[in-house]
């Protein structure tokens, strides 16, 4: 069927609510040609991560995210965390504003924080000109918020030729800095409940049968399915919170820079002081409920998505944990699938809140030491013929 380019196109996807689904290739419908993906990603984040640098990589990585939705006054479009980076897909329409956005958080990156981003924007039709595809899903999360999902191979694709310096965006001289407002890193590390935080990625090789890609991730899936909450690192009751919040420099770092940093850091104090007495307390005022927003944050969080690749971020126990890698070693042995695990203490949580007040706030996961790009990091290197290494 002709897919017809619009605006629209995204909300027209029909919003899957079982993610069991988004493994099958049936769930997904291809962009229209003249649409684009955004991409980037943070150099040599496996050496920041080893660093212990893993909150600041995870902020940037949010914060591509950020200056996005703050381009586009808050329209919808599809878009995925990945940790050291993210890829996003939108209309011609916003091409130049899309672009606008990546050249500038960019250039914040390496002002705050001496880091190089590399950012690319690559047409759908490029893609499909070099024999590949992108596809994209929708799943709800909660009742307030769905995240989408893409498939087709072609958005890996289009990150390996960035990292060759392909399709890049060019700098502008005169540059600004982007909108990051919303951009929040509040919450308290979330430690692991059951034994370990596992970061999972499961990719499968270039030449596997589909149906035979399709058995073992559902065969993951299923294992993970006996998890309490299907391995929700958070628990039911939302993240905890502690003052001051381990992130407020970082979050200070992405405020107004026409404000010295001792000044939003300073106001970062009060408003998260203030912020610690409505949680410690439960008081309600203005129709703020902390307690409600505290579980929504939760029920919120994209713990599990699905790049080219399944990517999963869970509380698992022992005896999941072996039964998962004894799994994926035999599937890995078969040629079926690459995969990588990285086992951690704790889940990290950045945000993107437009307001405290509506329950659209997004919370992104990962593992607090290494996450998705060490566990990419071994996919990548497996397959260094097809996507390389950071």
């Amino acid at each position: 069927m002709e897919i017809i380019s619009s605006d629209l196109f995204y909300e027209s996807i029909p919003v899957q609510s079982d993610f069991r689904n988004i493994v099958a290739a049936n769930s997904y419908t291809p962009f229209p040609d003249d649409w684009f993906l955004g991409l980037a990603d943070l150099e040599n984040s496996t050496r920041l991560i080893e660093e212990g640098k893993y909150k600041t990589v995870n902020t940037v990585g949010a914060a591509i995210i950020s200056a996005q939705i703050n381009a586009h006054a808050q329209k919808r479009f599809p878009f995925i965390f990945g940790g050291d980076g993210a890829t996003f897909a939108m209309p011609p329409s916003a091409r130049f504003s899309a672009e606008k956005a990546l050249d500038e958080v960019r250039r914040w990156a390496w002002q705050e924080f001496n880091l190089v981003l590399r950012v690319a924007t690559i047409s759908i039709f490029d893609i499909h000109q070099a024999g590949l595809d992108v596809r994209v899903a929708r799943y709800k999360a909660s009742h307030s918020v769905d995240y989408a999902m893409f498939a087709g191979g072609g958005a890996s694709w289009a990150e390996s030729e960035m990292k060759q310096g392909h399709f890049h965006v060019a700098e502008s001289v005169d540059g600004g800095l982007p909108d990051l407002t919303g951009l929040s890193c509040r919450w308290t590390p979330i430690t692991s409940q059951k034994g370990s935080v596992l970061s999972i990625v499961v990719a499968p090789c270039a030449d596997a049968n589909i149906n035979q890609v399709e058995i073992i991730l559902n065969d993951v899936m299923a294992l993970v399915s006996n998890l309490d909450r299907g391995g929700h690192p958070v628990m039911a009751s939302g993240p905890s919170f502690t003052w001051p919040p381990a992130g407020l420099e970082l979050e200070a770092r992405a405020g107004d820079s026409t404000v010295p940093l001792w000044r939003r850091k300073l106001m970062l104090y009060l408003e998260t002081f203030i912020a610690l007495i409505f949680f410690k307390t439960g008081l309600k005022v203005g129709g703020f409920d902390s307690a409600h927003y505290t579980k929504t944050s939760g029920a919120n969080a994209d713990f599990q998505k699905f790049e080219d690749a399944l990517m999963m971020t869970i509380d698992c126990d022992v005896k999941t944990q072996m039964a998962l890698s004894t799994l994926l070693a035999d599937a890995e042995q078969k040629n079926i699938i690459r995969y990588g695990i990285v086992e951690q203490n704790e889940a990290l949580m950045t945000c993107i809140v437009p307001s405290v007040m509506s329950d659209d706030h997004m919370h992104f996961i990962d593992g607090a030491s290494g996450g998705y790009a060490t566990a990419a990091a071994r996919v990548k290197q497996l397959r260094a013929g097809t996507i390389r290494s950071t």
